[in-house]
């Protein structure tokens, strides 16, 4: 029974396809506290989250989803001819400290890559009837295949996008007079 349990031990450091847990990719998750992906704001959660939105549409970006203390946003772009790329945002805004008036944004950027993928498609026809008659019957087809998804991990793209958030902020909270936004 005590061997049983030592081989169970020494062989759930590695998976059965040979690789060492040396290759795997949860080994450089720094979990550092580097603020990469969350900034704290000097507004509620609601004007947090808003100006979240409003930078996203301002540069483009189709709102998914939008609820209270979360948005969902989303853009494609295509770099190359047959290459489509998409850049999905998750933004999470929460409070802190028990005033309300301070919230922390946690925004998370996925990156997804397309290629277009060929195919053709050929069948031929066969009359018994009149005889062997072979009709070719093609078609080709093209679809976008994912080749490729990652979490941006740029701290200068984030760093840009709250800085746009803080931007917008700033607007949302300017004081109203006479119908326009003061300078």
């Amino acid at each position: 029974m005590a061997l049983a349990a030592l081989a169970g031990c020494t062989a759930f450091g590695s998976d059965n396809s040979g690789n060492s847990r040396k290759n795997s990719v949860y080994l450089n998750e720094r979990f550092q506290a580097d603020e990469t992906f969350s900034r704290l704001f000097d507004a509620s959660v609601e004007d947090t989250c808003e100006a979240a939105r409003r930078a996203l549409l301002s540069q483009g970006y189709v709102i998914n989803l939008a609820q209270s203390g979360s948005i969902n946003g989303s853009k494609r772009f295509q770099p190359e001819g047959e290459v489509h790329v998409e850049i999905s945002f998750n933004i999470v805004c929460v409070p802190e400290g028990g005033a309300g008036k301070l919230a922390t944004a946690y925004v998370s950027a996925l990156q997804d890559r397309y290629t277009v993928k060929r195919s053709t498609n050929s069948t031929s026809l066969g009359v018994s009837a009149i005889g062997s008659i072979s009709v070719p019957l093609s078609s080709n087809s093209e679809s976008l295949v994912k080749v490729a998804s990652e979490t941006i991990p740029a701290g200068q793209f984030y760093d840009r996008f709250f800085a746009l958030m803080q931007k917008m902020l700033r607007e949302q909270s300017a004081p109203v007079a006479n119908g326009e936004a003061a300078p």
